[in-house]
């Protein structure tokens, strides 16, 4: 069986949840119920990042110890996991101590490996420059503007501080050739392409040797032999990576998974996971992820999400309102993967309306209830299906050789385009075949294209059950489909639904129309 090992970064704990987690989070749970019914190997990781200056400020403001004030907030963090339904398969925090041997270890193995150019790939001097808190960041001159009051921030629109410390430093620089030989021979390294040609220009522009330690606080992981510094908070937090899989025990059976097959990461964190990550497996001899995807950012009708403003979405409050799988669809579905996107309460509840319970739903509830009224409850027989019944079934089945392309492409958007089209078939041949009409006129045949529907509507949902696992697992229910015949393999006509299966009841709506509220 085939392995498919799935990251999200793990998130940092200096504040609540919010859409951006989310739907990081939600890609990734795709992208693994998807693998998992394809018949793939899965491990899928999420968690939080604990350690760094800012998560120390943060627990000082509130007079709490930093362990303390993470294990409040990264609870918070798996409420929201579990609240979205998300399969992760491990969560792994950076205050464990799984996690901490794990970043000294490999501190230790690329300090004794000679960089390409035959040097230390880590050597002990003096920092001297700026850096945002915020960000957890360095940042040269150039890369830094005017902000407020004359003030210097970075591009992120965070301050900068000019700090100065001993500290070890890793040999980025020598790293430089290599990283564009591999961005060259591996073009789909990182994904979307804008973001690969903004690295690939980063990189091209030069390389500075990167501080990897601190002295100026302790919240983090002791550097080996050297209790005065604490690493660097990126280098800690990457490492989660291989620290979820075994390391550093390389023969442990999770360590089959590495290399990853995708890091998945905003836009604002995909220098870390596409430069830094990348150079520090190098020096350590391990080999590289094969693929990083960095996604867009929301707003909220139109505006910049920001908590000053006050229009931070929750995603509790999003599905208390609207539903969680409608919710999982629309994240997926509104914007190509990759861009930016806005959050409306408009856009969603025209997706929830029309996609879902005008296309999806009102088939469903169409299918099934003339099934109950008119074939005693039960799946009918299917009399001997034509040559156009299998045809829409097979057609059904026969595009997840699409969908995996548009998967490992991370194009959901797409991938959902293509499920949505079929839905719009099955609902045209409802219409085309009126099984109404040939109650009176032929029953056979109106049995006949009743369980080609069934069968439609069964493959349909296999099909969505990545994207809103709890709403299909309703359809399956209402359809006697049992659990272990939910994978792809049961995909197309040579795998159908038994005649006579019992319906569990009077079909219930899948989707139900949202009812727009007063002032909406």
């Amino acid at each position: 069986m085939s392995r498919y090992y799935v990251t999200t970064p793990i998130y940092y704990v200096n504040d609540a949840p919010h859409i951006g987690h989310a739907y990081t989070t939600l890609a990734c749970d795709v992208l693994a119920r998807f693998m998992r019914l394809d018949g793939k190997d899965v491990r899928f990781l999420t968690g939080t990042d604990e350690h760094g200056q800012k998560v120390e400020k943060a627990a000082a403001e509130k007079s709490i110890d930093p362990l303390t004030f993470t294990d409040e907030i990264s609870q918070n963090f798996r409420n929201l996991a579990d609240a979205m339904n998300f399969s992760y398969d491990d969560f792994i925090r950076t205050t464990e101590a799984r996690h901490i041997t794990s970043c000294q270890i490999l501190w230790r193995t690329i300090a004794e490996r000679d960089s390409p150019k035959g040097r230390k790939n880590i050597y002990l001097d003096k920092y001297a420059g700026w850096y945002a808190v915020r960000d957890e960041a360095f940042y040269t001159e150039g890369e830094l503007q005017d902000g407020p009051g004359g003030q210097k921030v970075a591009s992120t629109g965070a301050a900068v501080e000019w700090i100065e410390e001993p500290s070890y430093f890793f040999r980025l620089s020598d790293w430089q050739e290599d990283l564009l030989r591999h961005y060259a021979e591996n073009p789909d390294f990182i994904a979307p392409k804008s973001r690969r040609n903004e690295v690939v220009k980063f990189v091209e522009g030069g390389l500075n040797d990167l501080s990897i330690s601190r002295t100026t606080f302790n919240w983090g992981v002791p550097v080996p032999d050297d209790e005065d510094h604490i690493m660097y908070v990126w280098l800690d937090a990457l490492t989660n990576y291989v620290t979820a899989v075994g390391h550093p025990n390389v023969d442990d059976a999770l360590w089959e998974y590495w290399p990853a097959d995708l890091h998945m990461v905003g836009k604002d964190i995909l220098r870390f996971h596409a430069v830094y990550w990348p150079a520090f497996l190098m020096a350590a001899g391990f080999a590289l992820p094969k693929r990083v995807f960095a996604h867009g950012w929301w707003t909220n009708e139109g505006q910049k999400i920001s908590k000053s403003v006050g229009n931070v979405i929750d995603p509790f409050d999003l599905t208390q309102r609207y539903g969680l799988d409608p919710i999982r669809y629309f994240l997926l579905r509104q914007v190509p993967f990759g861009n930016d996107g806005d959050f409306s309460h408009k856009a969603m509840v025209h997706r929830l309306n029309g996609d879902l319970a005008n296309d999806f739903g009102n088939l469903c509830q169409r299918v099934l209830s003339m099934i109950f009224r008119n074939c005693a409850g039960k799946i009918p027989p299917s009399h001997g299906l034509q040559e156009e019944d299998f045809a829409f079934i097979n057609g059904i089945a026969g595009c997840i050789e699409e969908l995996r392309e548009l998967m490992e492409a991370q194009a959901f958007h797409q991938a959902l385009e293509l499920i949505w089209q079929h839905v719009g078939n099955a609902n045209r041949y409802v219409d085309e075949h009126a099984p109404w009409e040939l109650r009176k006129t032929n029953p056979d045949r109106m049995e006949s294209v009743l369980y080609t529907l069934a069968e439609g509507i069964r493959n349909l949902a296999l099909l969505t059950s990545p994207f809103m696992p709890d709403a299909m697992a309703r359809v399956f229910e209402q359809m006697g489909v049992d659990v272990d015949q939910r994978g792809f393999d049961r995909l197309g006509s040579s795998n159908a639904l038994a005649s006579g299966t019992q319906l569990a009841g009077k079909p219930q709506p899948i989707f139900p129309r949202f009812l727009e509220e007063e002032g909406d």
